[in-house]
C-alpha cells in the first residue's frame, strides 16, 4: 500500500481502471455504548416532588416525561385542549384532581373538572412572601386591599385631626388602632352573589 493510501481500482463491469486513484483502507465497526435497552423508560405512577407535586424527572428517579413549552404549543396548534388539560393537571400536579380521577375510573363515572394545580399555589405563596396577594375574580373582601395597605402617615394625620376636633368641641374622642399590614382574613371574604 502506498503512503498516500490511494491505489488504482478497476471497474467491476467493464474491467477498465478508474481515471483517478482511490483511497483504500480497513473499515472499522465500533459498538456504541448507548444501547436502546438502556434508554427505554416507562412510568404509570411514581414519585412526585414534595414542593410542586409534579412528577420527578429522569429515568434514574422513575420520573415522568417532561411536557415543555414547545410541546404545549404543538398541542395547542392541533386544538387538543382536553389532552392539554389532562396532561397539565391530573397527570401533573393537581393532587385533588388525581385522586378524584382515580375514584371516577373505579366507580365508572365521568372524571370531574380539575382543580387548581399545585404549581400555581406555590406561585401564589411565593408572591405572598414578597408582600403581594392574588384575589380570584368575583371575590370581594371586607376591606379593599388599598384600604388595608393605607399609609401610616395618613393614619397619624387622621388621628391628629380627630384630636384637634375633639379639643375644639370639648368632647372626648377615642381613636381605634388599625393594623395596616394585615389583610382581611379568608372568612371575611365573600363571593359575589352569596352576600
Amino acid at each position: 500500500m502506498p503512503v498516500s493510501g490511494k491505489t488504482m481500482l478497476f471497474d467491476g463491469k467493464t474491467g477498465k481502471p478508474f481515471e483517478e486513484e482511490i483511497v483504500v483502507g480497513i473499515g472499522y465497526i465500533l459498538k456504541l455504548i448507548h444501547m436502546v435497552e438502556d434508554k427505554t423508560h416507562a412510568r404509570s405512577t411514581g414519585p412526585y416532588s414534595l414542593v410542586t407535586q409534579q412528577p420527578l424527572g429522569g429515568k434514574a428517579q422513575m420520573g415522568g416525561q417532561r411536557l415543555g413549552e414547545m410541546e404545549v404549543w404543538a398541542l395547542e396548534s392541533h386544538r387538543a385542549a382536553h389532552v392539554l388539560q389532562e396532561m397539565l393537571t391530573i397527570k401533573s400536579d393537581d393532587v385533588v384532581g388525581r385522586a378524584k380521577a382515580f375514584e371516577s375510573i373505579v366507580k365508572g363515572v365521568d372524571i370531574p373538572a380539575s382543580s387548581v394545580p399545585e404549581s400555581f399555589k406555590v406561585l401564589v405563596k411565593e408572591l405572598q412572601a414578597l408582600g403581594l396577594n392574588i384575589f380570584p375574580v368575583g371575590v370581594v373582601t371586607a376591606k379593599p386591599p388599598t384600604a388595608v395597605a393605607s399609609d401610616v402617615k395618613e393614619e397619624e394625620q387622621v388621628k391628629k385631626e380627630a384630636e384637634e376636633l375633639a379639643v375644639q368641641s370639648g368632647e372626648e374622642v377615642v381613636v381605634e388602632e388599625q393594623s395596616s399590614q394585615v389583610p382581611a382574613p379568608e372568612d371575611e371574604q365573600v363571593k359575589v352573589g352569596e352576600a
